[in-house]
C-alpha cells in the first residue's frame, strides 16, 4: 500500500460487508429463489460501489480500483468459459442421446433405497479419478438427477449427494487444481497434504453417507412419485437409447484423467455430443429443427448449432419428461456468468482497496490458541468464499495471510493446508453467487439454497476441522529438525 493510501479501519472494511449482507437478505426476501436472476446482482454492484466509494475516501483512484475489478474478473474468465461449455455440453449430450441413456439405464439398475447413497459414492470414485468436481457434476450430475425425477425422488437431496461425492473426490485427488494449490501456498508437498487430509475428510464421507442410506432407506423423499415407467417409455420412444451414446462421456473423461484443461475438455465432449446426435438420432435432430425446407445436411448442421448456443428442447407430450429434458445451450449460462461477474468485481474491490487483509489482521489479534487458530482459518476461507465469490481467492489469500502464524506456532504447514481445503474448497458450492456454486445451481438445475441443506459433506467437514483443532487431533507439530522455517 503506498504512502498516498490511508490504511483502511475495521468500520471501513465492515461498511460494505454488512451493506452487503443487508441487500443480500433484502434480496432473498423480496425475490426468494429467483433473486439470483437479478436482485443478488445488482446488490453485488452496489455493494462494491460502496467498497469503492470508501477506497476513495482512503486515498485511492477510480482507475486503480478498475483495474483492480479487471484483474478480479479476469481471474474468473476460467470458470465463465467453462460455464459456457458445459451449457453446450448438456444441450448436445441430450440431443445426441448420451443423458437420455444414461438416465434409461441408471432408472434399470439404481434402487430408490440406496440411491442417494449411491450416487454420491458415484461421483466420489469419477471426482477422485479425474480432479474435477465440475466435470461430474457436469455429466453424471445431470444424468443422475434426471434418474432422481424417474424414480421419484427429490431433487436438492439428489444435489447435495452429487456435490457431496464430487467434492470429496476432487479434494482428495492428486489430479485437481485445487488439491495442488493448497499444499503450494501452505508450503508442504502434495502426498503429504492428500495425506493428511484423509483425517478430516475421511469421518466427514463416512457420516455424509451414512445420512444419505438412512433417507434412502426410511423413504425420505419429496419428489413426486410414479414416473419411473413413463419416463422410460418416452425415453424410449423418443431417442435411440444406446451405450454407444455413453462414447462422448468416456472420452471426457479420459481427456480429464489425461490432465486436459477442462475447458477444451468439455467443449470436445460438446462436439462429440453433436456428431452422436447426427449417427444416433437423426430423426430427433429433423423434429427438433423442424425446416422441411432445409435439406438433410444444412437441418443437421442447424439442429447441433442450436443445441451447443440454445440447448434442446423436447416437444413429447409429457410435461414431466419435457421439463426434464429441455436444457443446455450457451444461452442458458448467461445470467450465472452475470452473477459471477458481479461477485467477482465486489470481491475485487474489497481486496485492491486492503478490506480484506484488514479483516484478516484484526482477526489474528483475537487468535490465542492452536484451536482458535484454526477456527479463524475456517471462518476467513467461508468469509472471502462469500465476499470474493471464489474458491481460490479463498485459498490464497487466508494461506498468505496465516501461514507466517502456524511457522511462528511451530505448527506443521500440513495443517495449514489441510484447513485450506477444509473451508476453502468444501463450502464454495454453497453459496449462490461464487463461482462453484452457481456453476452447481446451473447445471443440476436445483437451487443453491434448496441443495444446500443435503450437501452434508460439504457441510461436516469444516465442523470435524474445528474440533480437530479444539481438541487438538492430528495437529502436527514440526520437528526440531525442521526448524527455523521460512518466514512469510
Amino acid at each position: 500500500m503506498t504512502s498516498k493510501h490511508k490504511t483502511p479501519s475495521m468500520v471501513d472494511a465492515l461498511i460494505p460487508i454488512i451493506s452487503l449482507i443487508i441487500m443480500l437478505a433484502l434480496s432473498v426476501y423480496l425475490y426468494g429463489d429467483a433473486s439470483s436472476s437479478g436482485a443478488n446482482q445488482i446488490a453485488l454492484l452496489l455493494g462494491a460501489c460502496i467498497a469503492a466509494i470508501v477506497g476513495i475516501k482512503n486515498g485511492y483512484v477510480w482507475r486503480e480500483i478498475e483495474k483492480g475489478i479487471v484483474k478480479g474478473i479476469s481471474m474468473g474468465m476460467g470458470a465463465i468459459m467453462i460455464l459456457l461449455a458445459v451449457g453446450s455440453l448438456i444441450g448436445t449430450w441430450i440431443i445426441s442421446g448420451t443423458v437420455p441413456s444414461m438416465i434409461y439405464y441408471g432408472l434399470e439398475i439404481l434402487s430408490p433405497s440406496i440411491f442417494y447413497f449411491a450416487a454420491c459414492v458415484i461421483c466420489a470414485l469419477s471426482a477422485l479419478s479425474i480432479g474435477s468436481s465440475w466435470t461430474v457434476a457436469g455429466t453424471l450430475g445431470v444424468a443422475l438427477i434426471g434418474i432422481a425425477a424417474g424414480l421419484g425422488l427429490s431433487g436438492p437431496v439428489t444435489a447435495g449427494a452429487v456435490i457431496s461425492g464430487a467434492y470429496f473426490g476432487d479434494k482428495m485427488s492428486p489430479l485437481s487444481d485445487s488439491t495442488n494449490l493448497a499444499p503450494a501456498i501452505a508450503g508442504t508437498d502434495l502426498f503429504t497434504h492428500i495425506r493428511h487430509m484423509v483425517w478430516t475428510t475421511g469421518p466427514s464421507l463416512g457420516i455424509a453417507l451414512l445420512l444419505f442410506l438412512i433417507m434412502g432407506l426410511r423413504g425420505e423423499v419429496t419428489g413426486e412419485a410414479g414416473g419411473f415407467e413413463l419416463l422410460q417409455n418416452t425415453i424410449d420412444s423418443t431417442f435411440n437409447v444406446s451405450i454407444f451414446s455413453f462414447i462422448p462421456l468416456i472420452v471426457v473423461f479420459v481427456l480429464a484423467f489425461k490432465k486436459m484443461p477442462a475447458f477444451p475438455t468439455i467443449m470436445i465432449g460438446a462436439l462429440l455430443g453433436g456428431i452422436f446426435a447426427v449417427i444416433l438420432q437423426p430423426d430427433v435432430v429433423r423434429n427438433f429443427v423442424n425446416r422441411p425446407e432445409l435439406s438433410g445436411p444444412l437441418t443437421m448442421i442447424s439442429g447441433v448449432w442450436t443445441a451447443l448456443h440454445s440447448g434442446f428442447i423436447l416437444e413429447s407430450g409429457v410435461p414431466m419428461v419435457d421439463d426434464l429434458l429441455s436444457r443446455g445451450g450457451m444461452i442458458s449460462m448467461l445470467n450465472t456468468i452475470w452473477l459471477v461477474i458481479c461477485a467477482l468485481t465486489f470481491g475485487a474491490v474489497l481486496e485492491t482497496i486492503g478490506l480484506l487483509t484488514k479483516i484478516v489482521e484484526s482477526i489474528l489479534t483475537y487468535v490465542k490458541t492452536t484451536g482458535s487458530l484454526i477456527i479463524a482459518t475456517v471462518t476467513t476461507c467461508i468469509g472471502i468464499n462469500i465476499i470474493a465469490a471464489d474458491q481460490y481467492i479463498a485459498i490464497v489469500i487466508p494461506g498468505r495471510m496465516y501461514r507466517a502464524e502456524f511457522a511462528r506456532r511451530r505448527l506443521d504447514p500440513r495443517n495449514l493446508s489441510r484447513t485450506l481445503e477444509d473451508a476453502g474448497t468444501i463450502t464454495s458450492p454453497l453459496i449462490p453467487w461464487n463461482t462453484c456454486g452457481a456453476y452447481m445451481s446451473a447445471s443440476l438445475g436445483v437451487a443453491t439454497f434448496a441443495y444446500l441443506p443435503f450437501c452434508f459433506f460439504n457441510l461436516i467437514n469444516p465442523i470435524v476441522a474445528i474440533i480437530y483443532g479444539l481438541f487438538n487431533i492430528k495437529i502436527e507439530k514440526l520437528k526440531k529438525s525442521e526448524l527455523p522455517l521460512e518466514r512469510v
